[in-house]
């Protein structure tokens, strides 16, 4: 469900399977475009298919995942809202330990973190939205 009451903003729901991750990938780079958003599109698409990932693996499978895609006077900031209230690992404070090169897991927020401008996590009514911004191309 594509909710476009606000020119500056997309939402989407996205069903709670790894099958959402591809959908977030193409997404990203369509809302961007039709917000007129300019931001790094790899990036963008690179950092939400991490949130969307990490959104399915590591929260109950309860209703779909939400993708929300908001220009800002900056740059543009992308937010996944799941059903689960715990927070995701620490998105603010860098671990000197560097993850494990064998393991296939536990860069996604190292990568976020690295590839944002600003990041982080909040409460919502249904759950959290974590989120990451990232700067407008135009800006000088």
């Amino acid at each position: 469900m594509l909710e476009a009451s606000d020119p500056s903003s997309w939402r989407i729901a996205l069903p709670h399977t790894t099958a959402a991750v591809p959908m977030a990938r193409a997404l990203i780079r369509t809302a961007l475009a039709d917000l007129d958003a300019s931001a790094y599109r790899d990036t963008a698409e690179l950092l939400t298919a991490e949130l969307v990932a990490n959104a399915v693996e590591h929260t109950a499978g309860k209703g779909p995942i939400e993708l929300v895609v908001r220009r800002l006077a900056g740059g543009c900031r992308v937010e996944v809202h799941d059903r689960d209230p715990e927070p995701p690992g620490d998105l603010t404070t860098w671990d000197d330990t560097p993850p494990d090169p064998w393991q296939e897991h536990g860069r996604g927020l190292l990568l976020i973190r690295a590839l944002s401008a600003a990041c982080g996590h909040r409460r919502t009514d249904g759950g959290k939205a974590v989120w990451f911004t990232l700067p407008d191309l135009r800006a000088p």
